[in-house]
């Protein structure tokens, strides 16, 4: 059983194929990491405001007059 070897050529342009095959891939992925980033980096900045405000909130509450009975009771 004889192969069919392929030429140095063929060789040569399919390890070129393959490579700029993964230079897209590796383009694409960073620009979806990139990407996604941004949504962390959003995600984040939300999140700090939203604890500065549950902060303020607590804050305000612990200055809030005891709640007392109403006069009925």
């Amino acid at each position: 059983m004889s192969e069919n070897p392929i030429s140095e050529n063929e060789r040569i342009t399919r390890l070129e194929e393959t490579i700029a095959y993964q230079a897209k891939t590796i383009d694409e992925l960073s620009e979806q990491l990139a990407e996604q980033w941004k949504v962390v980096e959003q995600t984040r900045a939300k999140l700090d405001r939203l604890t500065e405000r549950f902060l303020s909130l607590e804050e305000a509450s612990l200055e809030a007059p005891a709640i007392t009975k109403p006069p009925h009771y």
